[in-house]
C-alpha cells in the first residue's frame, strides 16, 4: 500500500508525480490522494496552490481529454459523461466541446468505417449490432443511423 502523506510537501510531490505522467482533473487527484492523507484540509490547500501555480487545470484536462477521445472515435455524449465522472462541471464541458466544433455525423461515419470497413450490412441483426456499437461510443441514434445508411449508399 502507498505510504501516508503527512506534510504538504509530501502531498505536493505526490500530486506533481501524478501530473508528470498525464493530466488529471482536480476531483481525480482528490480521489487518488485523499485516502493517503490524514488531514483533508491540507490536501485542499495543496491542490489550490497547484492550480494557482499552473500545474493542474481542469480546463486544460478537459481540452486534452476531449481531443484524445475525439481522436479515438468517441461521440459527444460519451465524452460528456466521462468528463462529468471525472469531476468537470457542466459549463466547462459545454465550453470545451463547443470550442472543438465537432461534426458528429462525420465522426460517426469515420468511426463506422474504421470498425466495419466496407462490408455491407448483412441483415437486421448486423444493423442492430452496428447501431449498438455507435451508440455505445456516444453518438446519437440519428448520427448512428446516418453513418450506417451512408455507408450502405456509398457501396451501391
Amino acid at each position: 500500500m502507498a505510504r501516508e502523506l503527512e506534510t504538504t510537501a509530501d502531498m505536493r510531490n505526490a500530486a506533481i508525480a501524478l501530473l508528470a505522467r498525464r493530466e488529471y482533473s482536480r476531483a481525480e487527484l482528490e480521489r487518488k490522494l485523499g485516502s493517503r492523507v490524514a488531514e483533508p484540509a491540507l490536501l485542499t490547500q495543496v491542490l489550490d496552490q497547484l492550480e494557482v501555480d499552473g500545474y493542474q487545470s481542469d480546463q486544460r484536462f478537459a481540452e486534452v481529454f476531449t481531443r484524445s477521445r475525439l481522436g479515438s472515435g468517441y461521440g459527444q455524449m460519451r465524452i460528456r459523461q466521462e468528463l462529468q465522472r471525472k469531476g468537470i462541471e457542466r459549463d466547462r464541458i459545454n465550453q470545451v466541446i463547443e470550442a472543438q466544433e465537432i461534426d458528429s455525423r462525420q465522426l460517426a461515419r469515420e468511426c463506422h468505417q474504421r470498425r466495419f470497413g466496407d462490408r455491407p450490412v448483412q441483415d437486421q441483426k448486423d444493423y442492430a449490432k452496428r447501431m449498438r456499437f455507435l451508440v455505445s461510443r456516444g453518438f446519437s441514434f440519428e448520427d448512428a443511423r446516418l453513418a450506417i445508411t451512408r455507408a450502405a449508399d456509398d457501396e451501391g
